[in-house]
């Protein structure tokens, strides 16, 4: 039941978890600091950016991270756990044990990581799950500018990136590299630019095809291939160049 802090009464032993917006977790610390909780208990934030420091007005009692490297636009059931894996801080052995055991009861996988690693680990999470979806919205607007309904795009569209997804799941990101890119198909990606050209996502598009064509050349494409295929994609950024130049 809540006090007359408007917090729920906090338990006597165990973990605390601080489930609540990043921005909030100092200010929530702060406030259950001063309520004096039994030196039993430990404190634990949910965030993927923030480490322990954010809990530093709890610096009395054992703190700790526990991220769930999976996306929660909304509920979801238990089993959006199993296999996935936990990001989990402490700051004492005994709590770790703790955190890595909770993780591995919900069937995930505990990964230590501190302090010093939080921000490219949750960069990287931002990357392969935001990111992606953002990718595959433009991907979406793309087939409705050809005239493709939203549902359609979307229909067509998943199963793509879901069999991407698979390769890499078997393969790794390098060996499942497919597309133009990956063939030197100069062609087909000056189609694609000329379709784009003028458009924001053309720039886009330039940039990936740069970051793919590093995978491709470490994939095996051949060194000549790549020059062609570098010069198709930066031929713009260049003639640019020459127009300041001028």
């Amino acid at each position: 039941m809540p006090g007359r802090t408007g917090f729920p009464k906090l338990p006597a032993f165990g973990i605390v978890f601080l489930a609540v917006p990043d921005q909030a977790i100092p200010e929530v610390a702060a406030s259950i600091a001063r309520l004096g909780p039994s030196r039993r208990l430990s404190f634990v934030h949910l965030s993927g950016a923030l480490g322990l420091d954010a809990l530093s007005a709890l610096h009395q009692y054992p703190v700790g991270s526990f991220h769930p490297l999976q996306s929660f636009p909304a509920p979801r059931d238990p089993e959006a756990f199993r296999g996935i894996t936990v990001a989990v801080d402490a700051s004492t052995p005994a709590l770790m044990r703790r955190l890595r055991a909770l993780a591995r009861g919900v069937g995930a996988r505990p990964k230590h990581v501190d302090d010093s690693q939080r921000a490219m680990y949750h960069t990287a999470a931002v990357f392969a799950s935001n990111y992606v979806d953002v990718l595959l919205a433009k991907a979406v607007e793309l087939l409705q500018q050809a005239g493709w309904s939203e549902k359609e795009a979307t229909e067509g569209l998943l199963p793509l990136a879901e069999g991407a997804l698979s390769n890499i799941r078997v393969r790794g990101p390098v060996a499942a590299l497919t597309g133009p890119v990956r063939r030197g198909d100069v062609a087909t990606v000056e189609r694609h630019l000329s379709a784009l050209r003028g458009a924001p996502v053309e720039d886009l598009y330039r940039m990936l095809g740069l970051i793919a064509l590093e995978l491709a050349k470490e994939a095996g494409l051949e060194p000549a291939a790549a020059r062609r295929m570098q010069r198709a994609l930066t031929e713009k950024s260049a003639a640019t160049r020459r127009r300041r130049r001028e």
